[in-house]
């Protein structure tokens, strides 16, 4: 993929009706696209993650249900200290910041934890970006209260399993099939998700969590199953996520055309964050100071909704 996207963006939010802001819908249309020069339907992998425990973030849910249990000596005089010398900077996919953002969800309930590893942005940067208005609307919201049945914190269920239910009940069907429906449909593909048998479905969520995480590999039990069937190196690579370089592309080819949407001052004065500090994280993100992609993805996706369907 080329980051010359300009027409395909309105495309999309025309497509999703709503401010969609997963910039893996784009790479999912376009291979949408290319599919259906050959098939009219299509299986895609959604809810192998969710059934087998393939994300990163259950590994860490795992580590920081370790680091509560050491004692309190450690955790406050040790490692203490080290959540709060946390640096900024760096790729929002590089091994020191994957680190800094596990160190950044210690000490925490499993619920909170989890709505920290799944957010695009901190609670520090939302309060200083966004009008008092709607930091209360969002604030009204609570998503946590949507999180906290999976994790059953008055006891008994494990941290991963909780993790797994939470993103089955929330993550996959407001997003990830959300995004493979509307990006492949647009296309006319139909795409299926074989993983989402409901047999299949009850029968992962009867396995022990030890079978779908073991230390800190993921998707155990199917890769196991899975040993002679496909190629070594599909099951032993590291985890890919079919992400796109957004954060460079904003730096790059695409600088201007984020600046053209997220500082016009049709959009500036929206009254939904506040004007100062959306040019300070654009000029963060663009000098390489900060990476802001995400969430800068998402203020994009989030005016050319308001241009095409509220204007």
């Amino acid at each position: 993929m080329s980051p010359d996207i300009r027409d395909t963006l309105p495309k999309l939010v025309r497509h999703y009706g709503e401010p969609y802001a997963d910039s893996s819908a784009l790479p999912v249309y376009y291979l949408s696209k290319m599919a259906r020069q050959y098939v009219t339907v299509a299986l895609n992998g959604d809810g192998g993650d969710e059934c087998f425990a393939g994300y990163q973030r259950y590994a860490a849910m795992r580590i920081c249900e370790q680091y509560d249990r050491l004692p309190a000596v450690i955790r406050t005089r040790v490692l203490g200290p080290a959540l709060t010398a946390i640096p900024e900077s760096g790729a929002s996919h590089s091994r020191l910041k994957k680190g800094c953002r596990l160190l950044s969800v210690m000490g925490v309930t499993g619920c909170e934890r989890y709505l920290k590893l799944t957010s695009v942005t901190s609670d520090a940067i939302r309060a200083d970006l966004c009008t008092r208005l709607f930091l209360e609307e969002g604030r009204r919201a609570q998503p946590i209260a949507r999180l906290r049945p999976w994790f059953g914190e008055n006891g008994g269920v494990d941290v991963v399993d909780g993790a797994m239910m939470a993103d089955t009940a929330n993550y996959l069907p407001d997003d990830l099939l959300v995004k493979m429906d509307i990006a492949s449909m647009a296309v006319s593909l139909e795409a299926r998700s074989p993983f989402l048998d409901h047999h299949l479905m009850e029968f992962a969520a009867s396995l022990p969590a030890r079978l779908k995480l073991r230390g800190i590999t993921t998707k155990y039990i199917l890769k196991r199953g899975l040993r002679g069937l496909l190629p070594d190196q599909n099951l032993t690579r590291s985890k890919m996520g079919l992400g796109v370089p957004i954060g460079r592309w904003f730096r790059d080819k695409l600088k201007d055309f984020l600046s053209d949407v997220i500082l016009a001052e049709q959009a500036l004065s929206r009254g939904y964050f506040k004007q100062a500090a959306v040019r300070e994280i654009f000029v963060q993100h663009v000098s390489g100071r900060r990476d802001h992609s995400a969430l800068l993805w998402a203020m994009m996706m989030m005016e050319l909704w308001h241009r095409e369907f509220i204007d």
